[in-house]
């Protein structure tokens, strides 16, 4: 989406959540709109090179518009458990009232898929399945009553040690 005119684009950038398409929008609202230079901006806004400013600006006027601040969607390595697999082990977890381990989610993964992975990358796979560590928290397993309490201000009070 391009604009033709300054303060629909000023609209939308106020409106922008994501903080480096907003910095990439500030960029090119001072350069096209404002007319300043993409080195002087470049430097403004902290963007270390004015190389990198004019590939952004190079993507908004010739390639996408808005859409070309953004940034676009990497490729990577396919994931060795499947959807259907993953989706298993997610409701496994999901269906237990306890915590779980790395370890006992790393003998799951392997009991459901066969794959083996290291235990720090089965905590990174947690994390992005949505799960939380659960942190153990102080119990007073020895917190008395109050009946225990009264019980024994009376005893302190009657001069016993």
């Amino acid at each position: 989406m391009t604009f033709t005119n300054r303060t629909s684009f000023e609209k939308v950038y106020r409106a922008q959540k994501d903080t480096k398409t907003k910095e990439r929008m500030l960029l090119v609202l001072n350069v096209v709109y404002y007319g300043k230079s993409a080195v002087h901006v470049a430097r403004e806004i902290h963007n270390k090179s004015k190389d990198r400013a004019s590939q952004w600006l190079k993507r908004y006027r010739e390639e996408e518009g808005l859409e070309g601040l953004q940034d676009k969607i990497r490729g990577g390595r396919h994931p060795k458990v499947s959807r259907q697999v993953e989706y298993r082990i997610k409701t496994i977890l999901k269906e237990s009232n306890t915590g779980w381990r790395t370890k006992q989610v790393e003998e799951i993964i392997i009991q459901e898929s066969g794959v083996r992975y290291h235990h720090n990358h089965i905590y990174r796979i947690v994390r992005k399945w949505g799960f939380k560590q659960k942190v153990p928290r102080k119990v007073h397993v020895n917190t008395a009553s109050r009946e225990e309490k009264e019980d024994f201000s009376i005893f302190r009070l009657n001069g016993n040690p």
